[in-house]
């Protein structure tokens, strides 16, 4: 496996990647959480271009450009909110991370760091959001590309999860608080 896959305790906001990944709502126009995070430290810019975008679908997957961050790019993602788990939510997640690295190989970014999408304010249990995000990156990690993967977890309590699942995948990551 060429890709390195990291789980980094850090603000999504100030890390020098390719593209970040925004936990987005439908329209795009900012909101709670890591999405208003992005949108503040990206500046009115961002806005600006989301507004053009005319929304997201949940599970789809938009990219704009970075603005004030030190992130070339931001692909804009919507997760599933949580009902049951039995309203098509895994699937819509696993489509969310999918279609984050389909553009990352549409636009030859070699670096990609998520949030926990769908794990804050949407509900999506923590345990069962890291198992689909790290499943889909041993994947894609096992084509070799991109050449880094980055999970930013929100808090020491999801790192220790990201932690968790990594061994009971036996997946080798790199961590670092």
């Amino acid at each position: 496996m060429d890709t390195r896959i990291e789980v980094i305790l850090a603000d999504i906001t100030t890390l020098e990647v390719d593209a970040i990944v925004n936990a987005a709502n439908n329209s795009l126009l900012g909101g709670g959480g890591v999405d208003g995070a992005i949108h503040w430290a990206a500046g009115p810019e961002l806005l600006a271009e989301c507004r053009g975008l005319n929304g997201c679908e949940t599970g789809d997957a938009k990219l704009t450009k970075g603005y004030r961050l030190p992130a070339r790019y931001v692909i804009h993602t919507v997760g599933p909110v949580w009902h049951d788990g039995t309203r098509g939510e895994s699937e819509l997640l696993r489509s969310c991370y999918l279609n984050c690295f389909h553009l990352a190989r549409l636009h030859d970014l070699n670096s990609i760091a998520f949030p926990a999408i769908s794990c804050g304010v949407y509900g999506y249990p923590l345990l069962k959001a890291t198992r689909i995000a790290l499943s889909v990156a041993r994947d894609e990690a096992l084509r070799g590309y991109p050449e880094r993967i980055i999970f930013v977890p929100f808090n020491a309590e999801t790192f220790k999860v990201y932690r968790e699942v990594a061994a009971e995948f036996e997946l080798p990551v790199h961590f670092s608080a």
